[in-house]
């Protein structure tokens, strides 16, 4: 059974802008690959609430194992669930953009998450020069990596991106 060529880039006036495009496989699929309204907002409840629970769920246990840390600011529930959602809620607006961009969105949006994750740590690092303890930093820093590790997957599996004939090709996707 052969593969069918995947759908090429637009052209670019720029070589290195082609090769980007190529290497994040972005081939401008223009919508016709957007997961399903309903199940995209499935995906979202589900990395929203998920990624609250974990962070909560986090913060009591570094207090539990660290009494010292109670009472740390960071770990207030306000505190984290406002950064949480507002940091979720833009991660999810993020999915249904790379699949305007890509017909295999789970790919640019995997190095997206890798990448916001990364320049997220920043601040973290920032009150750790600033004095704030080591040990709920590190907990800080746990708590982005679990909303990387619940949202990427809930968003790529929960609202994949339609299987079939993409129809700005005409040809077969493929995942």
């Amino acid at each position: 059974m052969s593969v069918p060529p995947r759908p090429s880039t637009p052209a670019f006036r720029s070589p290195a802008l082609e090769r980007a495009a190529r290497a994040l496989d972005l081939d401008f699929p223009r919508g016709s690959r957007q997961p399903s309204l309903v199940r995209f907002i499935v995906a979202s409840a589900v990395a929203v609430i998920g990624s609250v629970l974990a962070c909560g769920a986090l913060a009591a246990a570094a207090i539990a194992a660290m009494p010292d840390l109670a009472g740390y600011e960071h770990f207030q529930f306000m505190e984290y669930t406002k950064l949480t959602v507002i940091g979720v809620v833009l991660a999810c607006l993020a999915w249904p953009v790379t699949a305007w961009l890509s017909s295999r969105a789970w790919k640019p949006f995997l190095w997206l998450a890798l990448a916001v994750t990364v320049v997220g740590l920043a601040p973290d690092a920032w009150i750790l020069l600033k004095g704030q303890p080591a040990a709920g930093v590190g907990v800080l820093v746990l708590m982005h990596f679990a909303l990387a590790l619940i949202t990427y997957p809930a968003l790529v599996l929960i609202a994949p991106q339609p299987r079939g004939r993409d129809r700005a090709s005409g040809r077969a996707a493929r995942r």
